[in-house]
């Protein structure tokens, strides 16, 4: 037999290589991906007139882990309105109405869910921005539609974010990761709060009306404009329910109260909305299904506020809900009356009335044994047993807080 060349012998080995490489089994697996970063439960305090949010611990203490300042493009936007005489104007009125003679820097703010990035409204520039947690720049920026940006929701998958845009009275539903708008929806003037319920489905917005001019007594209410509950389906954006409140207190026997509903709060099972409306230092009790209120619950009115309605902030006398997780107390801000109280559901009766200055928002801490409300006028946040109603801390942050919301960022995360 004639023995293989050495050239050939080597050419035949390859041969046999390739093949036994192409007949092995290929593997499937990927690369390991890299280990997304542990989060920590925070809570986020935005300071208006400042444009900062500060982050502190979201129960215990309170204590403060950093600031954010939330308007790096200060002085491009400014020059943008001073260029457009028509974005002059209405930052002039914000500025001059809601805004008491300041700017409104922060109204309203949501993490994104990796924690890397704070999602901010800015009344006075009519936007949403994105701001990357580590580096303090802007990530994306959204305009809204007409010329100021109000309260937002996150979803609670955390993927959406929508935002009232209170001139042009539409709602954006906003990609909270990039700021591509999903869909929006138009509501009743003044679109303000933005609540989530039926695990993400439905979006249920409420409109306030003209809050700023001097029209505020009782027989003048016609001024204030379209103000009624816009519910819409978030796959679609379609409304699907539209509620006339003025209707349903009518029907209570309070044709005297406004139907601007204010802040408002649903229990657990999302049966009963609580709210407040404007002018009024109480809550509304309102049954979902049965589509009709079923309590009113008047609270103290404080001796020192003026009876002249004109002087109180944006037609508000009373700005701020939160509930227990429970569902079995209601933390009430008493705004104009300076004092904030936790309500028993069952009863409505009100426990003692703890001093606070201005008190503009409430939200539960995250050990849900809190309500935490922001003191606008004392420029703190305030910490009040929902179990005792008692104050067991305070914590100072900066000019003029109102939103007030519990978020994430990672573990160890410095202030950029």
């Amino acid at each position: 037999m004639t023995p293989t060349p050495a050239p050939r012998r080597r050419a035949a080995l390859a041969g046999l290589a390739l093949l036994a490489t192409a007949l092995a089994p290929v593997s499937t697996a990927a690369a390991p991906a890299a280990a997304a970063p542990a989060l920590q439960e925070v809570m986020f305090v935005g300071n208006n007139w400042d444009g900062t949010v500060d982050v502190i611990r979201s129960s215990g203490t309170y204590a403060k882990l950093g600031r954010v300042n939330v308007v790096p493009d200060r002085s491009q936007r400014l020059l943008e309105i001073y260029l457009n005489p028509v974005k002059l104007a209405f930052y002039l009125g914000v500025q001059q109405g809601p805004g008491e003679g300041h700017d409104q820097l922060v109204d309203d703010m949501y993490t994104t869910p990796d924690g890397s990035a704070l999602v901010v409204s800015r009344p006075s520039f009519a936007d949403v921005v994105s701001i990357d947690l580590s580096t303090g720049a802007l990530r994306w920026r959204f305009p809204v539609s007409g010329f100021r940006a109000d309260h937002m929701a996150v979803s609670p998958d955390g993927a959406q974010v929508a935002v009232s845009a209170s001139t042009s009275n539409t709602v954006h539903v906003l990609d909270i990761n990039t700021g591509r708008q999903l869909g929006s929806f138009g509501a009743g003037d003044k679109p303000h709060e933005n609540i989530y319920t039926g695990g993400g489905r439905y979006l249920w917005n409420m409109s306030i009306g003209e809050v700023n001019t001097s029209l505020d007594d009782p027989w003048l209410d016609w001024t204030k404009g379209d103000r009624h509950i816009t519910v819409a389906d978030t796959r679609t954006f379609r409304v699907v329910r539209t509620i006339d409140m003025r209707q349903r207190l009518d029907a209570f026997g309070r044709s005297d109260l406004s139907d601007a509903v204010r802040p408002a709060v649903f229990t657990p099972d999302e049966r009963t909305l609580y709210f407040q409306v404007s002018f009024f230092n109480g809550i509304v009790e309102y049954d979902v299904a049965a589509d009709r209120i079923t309590r009113i619950k008047e609270l103290p009115k404080n001796p020192a506020t003026s009876p002249d309605r004109t002087t109180w902030v944006n037609d508000s006398r009373h700005h701020g809900l939160s509930m227990s997780p429970d569902g079995a107390k209601v933390c009430v801000a008493g705004t104009m009356d300076d004092y904030a109280t936790v309500v028993d559901r069952a009863t409505l009766q009100e426990g003692a009335l703890v001093p606070a200055s201005k008190p503009y928002w409430a939200t539960v801490s995250g050990d849900g044994r809190d309500c935490v409300i922001s003191e606008s006028g004392a420029d703190q946040v305030t910490a009040i047993s929902f179990a005792t109603g008692q104050k067991v801390a305070s914590v100072p942050v900066g000019d003029h807080p109102q939103r007030v919301r519990i978020g994430h960022v990672p573990v160890g995360w410095a202030a950029p």
